[in-house]
């Protein structure tokens, strides 16, 4: 809620406050309702009243020459008069910041005018407010690393509060809603909000938004092959890859306009943990890089899919650059390259379906990772399936990269690792 000090109409002479929420429709609905209907009712009643003609609303303070009206989500609303205080209810339904550049010039000159906005969290529609809400913590994030520090941070003309449950925090956990809720054992109870997560069991992203506070994201059609379901459940923001136990991969979109190189390490638990370890544009960087990642990480492998697929034009200039399939097949070394067949790519992908459902990778929730996981699709190969990049609807190269990492750690580690147990992997 960003502003400087303000003042409210029955306290000081000559302002004026404008209210807007979803539509004027809304504002109205509750300037009357609600702000009117409390002011009725108290001590206040007596130095005020209030005007309902359509265009004209407002709630006047004849006594001190203010008024509270209600304007429209529009590019002229509360143009005329100067501005005191400017309320902007219920933001996620805002698209973008007309309102807000439509108050501010009507504020210049007003000495302690102050803007406030409020909202739910919203969707990835709600353009205006999740820039707010970026915003807000990097200005609390300032104030953090300078008071770490030991400096003097500037203060902002901005106070930013935020009442937000991560994905990590259980929605149905009471500790999650008192932390989350400041209006719980006030207004509403745990009975209350447990009723509520009960009736949107259907879709409990609609609970997330308007209860936790948390943006909800467009749920992309499903496909039964892959379990998308279970991705954020494996989120695991300390995860890192060992480095006596890494594999890479390397994986192009289908219109070669990105590449990404992703790594599979054998964690002290058992788990695997997945990683996008670059993702550029293009193509020419990728065998480059993936020879420095050699050089550091010492890899049990270096995967990448077969000539058929878009990555396979990498292949030659891999070899080129002393990346190269095992002379021996019987006795691989550290760093070779292996080239996925079609059988070896199903059977990959097969594989961290299963992980998934079983729990047994862990990922630190990158976005081209995790969007791969939910616009990916699947086509048939003979009885069994493997990623289609045509039907997909994101690049999923971030996604068949860890997917041939995990195979080629999980093939080649026991091979050239005297001390790998494959059987941790299933634990």
């Amino acid at each position: 809620m960003p502003g400087r000090a303000g003042s409210p109409c029955a306290g000081v002479p000559g302002q004026n406050i404008v209210y807007a929420a979803q539509t004027r429709n809304d504002a109205r609905k509750r300037w009357e309702d609600e702000f009117w209907e409390k002011i009725s009712s108290s001590s206040l009643a007596k130095y005020a009243r209030i005007r309902k003609s359509n265009g004209n609303e407002a709630i006047l303070w004849p006594g001190k020459r203010s008024r509270m009206g209600i304007t429209a989500n529009t590019e002229r609303a509360a143009h005329g008069p100067p501005l005191d205080l400017g309320f902007i209810d219920e933001a996620f339904a805002h698209e973008d910041d007309r309102l807000e550049q439509a108050f501010s010039p009507a504020m210049l000159t007003r000495p302690m005018a102050q803007l406030w906005w409020a909202s739910a969290g919203g969707t990835t529609k709600s353009v205006w407010l999740n820039k707010k809400r970026e915003t807000g913590r990097a200005l609390i994030e300032a104030l953090w690393e300078a008071l770490a520090e030991g400096t003097d941070a500037a203060r902002p003309s901005a106070a930013y509060f935020e009442w937000y449950a991560p994905e990590d925090m259980p929605r149905d956990d009471p500790a999650t809603w008192r932390a989350t809720l400041p209006a719980l054992g006030h207004t509403v109870t745990e009975e209350v909000i447990r009723s509520e997560l009960e009736k949107m069991t259907a879709d409990p992203s609609a609970f997330d938004r308007a209860y936790l506070n948390r943006t909800r994201k467009p749920t992309p059609p499903s496909d039964p092959n892959v379990p998308k379901g279970k991705w954020p459940g494996l989120t695991d923001a300390a995860s890192k890859p060992v480095a006596s136990s890494v594999a890479l991969a390397v994986d192009v979109s289908k219109d070669r306009s990105h590449t990404s190189i992703s790594a599979a390490s054998l964690r002290a638990d058992g788990t695997v943990h997945l990683e996008v370890v670059a993702r550029r544009p293009g193509t020419d960087w990728a065998v480059p890089a993936l020879v420095k990642l050699r050089d550091l990480w010492d890899p049990v492998a270096v995967a990448i899919a077969s000539s058929g697929a878009p990555a396979g034009s990498l292949i030659d200039d891999l070899v080129a650059a002393g990346v190269e399939p095992s002379k021996d097949k019987s006795r691989p070394q550290r760093g070779d390259l292996v080239v996925m067949r079609s059988g070896d790519i199903t059977e990959a992908c097969g594989q961290l379906a299963d992980a998934m459902n079983q729990g047994t990778v862990r990922h630190i929730d990158q976005v081209p990772l995790t969007a791969a996981v939910n616009g990916a699709r699947t086509r048939r190969n003979g009885d069994a399936w493997t990623l289609d990049r045509t039907a997909s609807l994101v690049d999923i190269s971030p996604l068949c990269a860890v997917t041939f990492a995990r195979w080629a750690l999980l093939i080649r580690g026991p091979q050239v690792e005297e001390d790998y147990d494959v059987s941790d992997s299933f634990a």
